[in-house]
C-alpha cells in the first residue's frame, strides 16, 4: 500500500465567510476566474455550483508533474466542500469559518496515495509545501474578486 500524503494549510481572508464560501463552491463563475496558473484547461462538465458539479482541469504541481484531473463535488453535512478526483485518490476538503464579521479563514486538507521509496519521501516533504502555495493563490483570488464587488 502506498503512503498517504496530506498537504493541509490555513488563509485569511477580510470578506464575510458566506461570501468566499459561495464563491468558492461557484465553479462557474468565481472559481473559474480565480484559478491559479497552476491549473489550465479547466472546463465543467456536470452543475457548476456546489454538490453535484463536474469540473476537470490539468493541475501543473511542478515543472514535470501534470495531473488530469476530473473532480467530483459533494458537500458535508457541516458545509465542508469535497473534491474527489475520479482519477486518482486525491480528495480535497474545503471549509470556510467566520473570524469576525467581515473576516473568515478558508482551510483545507488534500489528501492522497503517494509514492514509496525516495521519490515518495520528497513527495511526504515537498508536495504540501506547494499545494499549500496554490491554495493560498485561489483564496487570495477570491478574495480581492470579492472586494471589487
Amino acid at each position: 500500500m502506498s503512503p498517504r500524503v496530506t498537504a493541509s494549510s490555513e488563509h485569511p481572508a477580510a470578506v464575510p465567510a458566506h461570501q468566499l464560501r459561495a464563491a468558492l463552491a461557484d465553479y462557474t463563475g468565481a472559481r473559474r476566474a480565480a484559478m491559479p496558473a497552476a491549473y489550465s484547461q479547466y472546463r465543467v462538465e456536470a452543475g457548476g455550483t456546489g454538490a453535484g458539479t463536474e469540473v476537470g482541469w490539468r493541475f501543473q504541481a511542478t515543472k514535470k508533474r501534470v495531473r488530469e484531473q476530473l473532480v467530483r463535488v459533494s458537500e458535508e453535512a457541516d458545509g465542508t466542500l469535497v473534491e474527489a478526483d475520479t482519477r486518482s485518490s486525491m480528495v480535497t476538503r474545503w471549509s470556510v469559518a467566520p473570524t469576525g464579521v467581515n473576516a473568515c479563514t478558508v482551510s483545507s486538507t488534500t489528501t492522497w496515495d503517494g509514492a514509496s521509496g525516495v521519490g515518495g519521501f520528497f513527495e511526504r516533504t515537498f508536495a504540501p509545501l506547494g499545494l499549500k502555495r496554490v491554495t493560498g493563490e485561489l483564496v487570495a483570488n477570491l478574495e480581492r474578486e470579492l472586494k471589487k464587488g
